[in-house]
């Protein structure tokens, strides 16, 4: 099973893709996706949509899966912002006829670290040594979406 992964947002939205089950991934590639704050919102917007869909058509995967979006009363306005770029990604998925996955992200992280609470770093640093990697995934948002579509494949595995 091939599989994106996606941390939105409107700044910088990391992305991975994986291939396989279980313990079995490999990792296919991984980055992310940097639009211009100085630019208006839509056209950042549009920006996300275009590499996305680029991302959709090299890799083919089964699945997007992306995180649920969780909105803090301290912040309301980053879970509207968020909401925008998952809104693309989202459309871009439908467009393509891939199949979109969301889990919380204390899920993720247990599946992933084995407790629902993990950093940023451990959640780096255990990416890195399943998936072999030289060096930490970075940014945080790179290692993020990789954890996404790692984790969805421990849960779906048969």
């Amino acid at each position: 099973m091939r599989i994106l992964g996606i941390d939105p947002g409107l700044h910088t939205s990391g992305y991975g893709v994986v291939e396989g089950r279980g313990l079995k991934i490999s990792l296919i590639e991984a980055g992310y996706i940097r639009t211009n704050p100085k630019e208006e919102t839509e056209s950042r917007l549009e920006h996300i949509h275009k590499a996305i869909e680029k991302i959709i058509r090299k890799f083919k995967p089964e699945v997007l899966v992306l995180e649920k979006l969780y909105a803090h009363w301290k912040h309301p306005t980053t879970a509207y912002v968020l909401g925008h770029a998952r809104g693309i990604i989202c459309l871009s998925a439908k467009e393509n006829n891939v199949a979109v996955f969301e889990y919380a992200a204390t899920r993720i992280k247990k599946a992933i670290v084995g407790k629902g609470h993990a950093s940023k770093l451990q959640i780096q640093r255990m990416i890195q040594g399943l998936l072999k990697l030289a060096v930490l995934p970075e940014p945080a948002d790179v290692a993020d979406a990789l954890a996404l579509a790692i984790g969805h494949s421990y849960m779906t595995r048969k």
